[in-house]
């Protein structure tokens, strides 16, 4: 069943209010490492502060990943394509844009997608 005008509606507020909290946390954190970047005198600190660091910046390229996605979501929002099934062209269950407004494929898609990936790699 497609979705109608409220629900494009409230996956756009709910797309825009993640942007939002996303683009907050992303430079909230580059302005974090920008101040830890002193040196340390004892290696072992400094080991910590790099470790530390790479898995910040690990979490936030992911984060500006998903960040793409919204993007891309919203467009769809915009043509009123969100909720279609980028494979079959059938619609994406409610249920499944609320739990992952990002996605692109139906349950039975994404479904198939996934066993393809585990027998290419078996």
């Amino acid at each position: 069943m497609p979705l109608n005008k409220k629900q494009f509606a409230e996956f756009e507020q709910q797309l825009a209010a993640w942007r939002k909290d996303l683009e907050g946390g992303l430079s909230q954190s580059f302005q974090s490492m920008n101040e830890e970047a002193g040196s340390f005198p004892d290696p072992t600190d400094q080991a910590s502060m790099e470790t530390d660091r790479d898995f910040d910046i690990r979490i936030r390229d992911r984060e500006r990943k998903l960040l793409k996605k919204i993007d891309q979501a919203l467009d769809r929002v915009k043509d009123e394509t969100f909720g279609q099934c980028d494979s079959c062209g059938g619609d994406i269950g409610v249920k499944r844009l609320q739990a992952r407004p990002v996605t692109t494929l139906c349950f039975d898609c994404k479904t198939a997608q996934e066993h393809e990936e585990r027998t290419r790699v078996a």
